[in-house]
């Protein structure tokens, strides 16, 4: 058993403390604010205070950060095995880069990344990104048949359309353009009625690529990130719950375990509740 020491328990506390994270997300608040205030010219008085509000922000956060990072005593390295912990040292610790100064593009960027560090305090919004992290493979995937779709579909636009629409169909190029424009489908009444005017079988042309594109996989797409939702919903409620080691931090495996055993249960429960209801009807009866 690891035993901490009273300043890594005190700091413990503190950074599990409600007080704190709402401090914290205030202070993140207020950067966001001072940023968008940057955006406007002419500050003329205004901009040695708004420097001077930064390097309040930057205490503030690298504050923060030894907080947290003293809190896990002798094992400091502990704080490194979250993703989220590291995506808020690496934002914190950027902006001292020696490359990084002045009013470069690339420290704006780092400084708006800041901003993103409230996704943290969030568990709804951690779950979201989680999703879509997870989802990746799958939309890869998805997109990837989406593009040889649309390309076919590009290619017999072009066949049917080119000599008639060049500003549409001209090319391969042209024709995919006009197909992604047409996933939002404001521009379908114009291009069904200029295809009709050319031959009425065009309608089956465009009426198609609806249905496959905007409907079938649209939906396709948003089933994947519904199930990837689910699973990282599904670790977000196991991850207090499965500790085999007795360290602290839930490893993967044991939260799979726990959500493995969660969806038996929803099984055993549902069972359960039909054969109730069975037994009632027949009761009835």
């Amino acid at each position: 058993m690891i035993t901490h020491s009273p300043l890594a328990r005190a700091c413990a506390a503190l950074s599990d403390s409600r007080a704190f994270e709402v401090v914290i997300i205030v202070v993140i608040g207020a950067n966001a604010v001072v940023l968008g205030i940057e955006t406007y010219q002419h500050l003329g008085a205004w901009e040695p205070v708004l420097r001077g509000l930064e390097w309040f922000f930057r205490i503030v956060f690298v504050a923060e950060i030894a907080i947290r990072i003293l809190a896990h005593g002798r094992r400091p390295q502990d704080f490194f095995r979250h993703g989220w912990n590291v995506f808020d040292f690496v934002v914190i610790a950027a902006v001292f880069v020696p490359g990084l100064h002045g009013d470069s593009a690339l420290l704006r960027i780092v400084r708006i990344a800041r901003v993103l560090r409230l996704v943290r305090f969030s568990p709804g919004l951690r779950t979201i990104v989680s999703a879509l992290l997870r989802s990746l493979p799958g939309i890869g995937g998805f997109l990837a048949l989406a593009v040889v779709t649309m390309y076919l579909y590009a290619m017999a636009g072009w066949l049917i359309f080119a000599d008639d629409f060049p500003e549409q169909y001209g090319t391969v190029g042209h024709a995919m353009v006009t197909l992604f424009v047409l996933l939002s489908q404001e521009n379908l009444p114009d291009l069904v009625a200029q295809g009709i005017g050319l031959s009425p079988w065009t309608l089956l042309y465009y009426v198609s690529y609806v249905l496959v594109m905007v409907n079938l996989l649209l939906n396709i797409l948003i089933a994947v990130i519904v199930n990837s939702m689910e699973e990282a919903r599904r670790l977000e409620i196991t991850e207090g719950l499965a500790d085999a080691d007795g360290d602290g931090i839930p490893d993967e495996i044991d939260r799979i375990a726990v959500s493995q055993r969660l969806d038996d249960l929803r099984t055993l429960m549902a069972e359960l509740e039909r054969d109730l209801r069975i037994d009632r009807e027949r009761d009835r009866a």
